[in-house]
């Protein structure tokens, strides 16, 4: 189930990737990145519980683009991250694997 766009909102990209929230867990789905918001559709938990059992999940995150304060590029060999802090100070881990998360950090902060 994909997230419905606003009068005036336009889809920047997408990407397949790993989103890790403030509470803890790892979830794989495809993350939409629009000119107001940040809207996630996870489709499978990832963590090895989840793998272990098959764990299908069908949750949704919006992050208005307007609460996010900083973004952290994290780059190593197999990993590349970006950490969205939000206003209220949780912080939301997007995880692209060995792929190149540049484009979709530029995406993050295009308004």
């Amino acid at each position: 189930m994909a997230h419905d766009l606003r009068p005036g909102e336009q889809a920047i990209d997408n990407w397949t990737l790993f989103y890790h929230p403030p509470g803890g867990g790892k979830y794989n789905g495809k993350l939409t990145v629009t000119n107001q918001r940040l809207l996630y559709d996870a489709k499978l938990e990832a963590s090895l519980i989840g793998v272990l059992t098959n764990h299908v999940v069908a949750g949704q995150l919006a992050i208005e683009k307007d609460t996010i304060t900083d973004i952290e590029v994290q780059r190593k060999l197999f990993s590349k991250k970006a950490t969205v802090t939000l206003t209220d100070g949780s912080r939301h881990i997007f995880d692209y694997g060995a792929l190149n998360i540049d484009k979709c950090v530029a995406a993050m902060e295009a308004r």
